[in-house]
């Protein structure tokens, strides 16, 4: 079956506001912003149930608030960076004001874990505790909100997959194949079928699907009892370096990069080169875990 993408990322329009000194604003509630709160509401609910369950010795709720607001900062602000340094440094360096315009995408994961990572060393330094205390903690709550991106980026309608025969898909409006028509003349075109051999692999639901729902299952059963420092981690980086491997050979790579996105063989992506240091990473933090001590839950009073 196939699908049209018709969905308007714009969540809610507040119209247009004549403010004092600002002058004429236009705001505007994007669905990409709102799966962002969305990623963070999970994590803090996720993280105060185990918080509560003494699954981080010494730290209380309002101690993990503070560590839900250094991650926040971690993702946002690593993710726009990291995008920019990796994915596409000339645009921002000649347009430098797009780098305030979160809402319309440009978040890289690699440089969102390198930021949440950063934070975390951060807390875990004022709070006393080993890094990968905290960062086998926060592992099983970022999942979900990997999910709620991807869903944002496929409600975007950006990142879309290859062209598919399989007979089902999405067209998307915004593919360059597309782009020349207006959205009327779209509707009618797809209602006669006449755009079927345009349909797309939805790539943004299958890693919503495997980095969101499959990867917070997996984590969240494997985290339910104590673990060896470093295995959490581990298999969080195992996973999401081979699920974001696998998918990448139905993505459409960003075209800037390297010839029409490739960086060699005519099918390494970008998003493959960073995914790969997460496999060994993984592989070398789950070796690292056997000899490893064991945090063990605070005892409830």
């Amino acid at each position: 079956m196939t699908v049209l993408h018709q969905i308007d990322p714009i969540a809610l329009d507040l119209g247009t506001w004549n403010l004092p000194l600002l002058g004429s604003v236009h705001p505007q509630i994007h669905w990409y912003g709102i799966m962002y709160l969305l990623a963070f509401i999970a994590a803090w609910w996720l993280g105060q149930r185990r918080v509560r369950a003494g699954r981080l010795p010494g730290v209380n709720e309002q101690a993990y608030g503070d560590l839900v607001f250094y991650c926040a900062l971690g993702v946002v602000l690593g993710g726009r960076l990291g995008y920019i340094l990796f994915y596409d440094l000339p645009t921002y360096l000649d347009q430098p004001l797009q780098v305030l315009k979160i809402w319309e995408g440009g978040m890289s994961f690699h440089g969102g874990l390198m930021g949440v990572v950063f934070a975390a060393w951060l807390w875990s330094r004022k709070q006393k505790l080993h890094l990968f205390d905290t960062v086998d903690f926060i592992a099983p709550l970022v999942p979900p909100g990997l999910g709620f991106g991807r869903l944002g980026n496929y409600i975007n309608g950006e990142l879309w997959g290859k062209p598919t025969e399989a007979g089902w898909g999405v067209v998307f409006p915004s593919a360059p194949e597309l782009q020349h028509m207006s959205m009327q003349q779209i509707q009618a075109q797809f209602a006669g079928g006449a755009l079927d051999q345009f349909a797309r692999h939805p790539s943004q639901l299958y890693q919503a699907g495997l980095e969101g729902l499959v990867m917070f299952m997996v984590l969240w059963w494997y985290s339910r009892k104590p673990r060896p420092r470093y295995a959490v981690s581990g298999v969080f980086a195992l996973l999401y370096g081979v699920f974001r491997f696998a998918v990448e050979f139905v993505r459409v790579p960003d075209a800037q990069i390297g010839d029409h996105g490739y960086l060699a063989f005519g099918w390494l992506t970008m998003g493959q080169v960073l995914s790969l240091p997460l496999v060994a990473l993984g592989l070398f933090f789950l070796w690292l875990s056997r000899r490893s001590p064991t945090l063990q839950p605070a005892l409830s009073h």
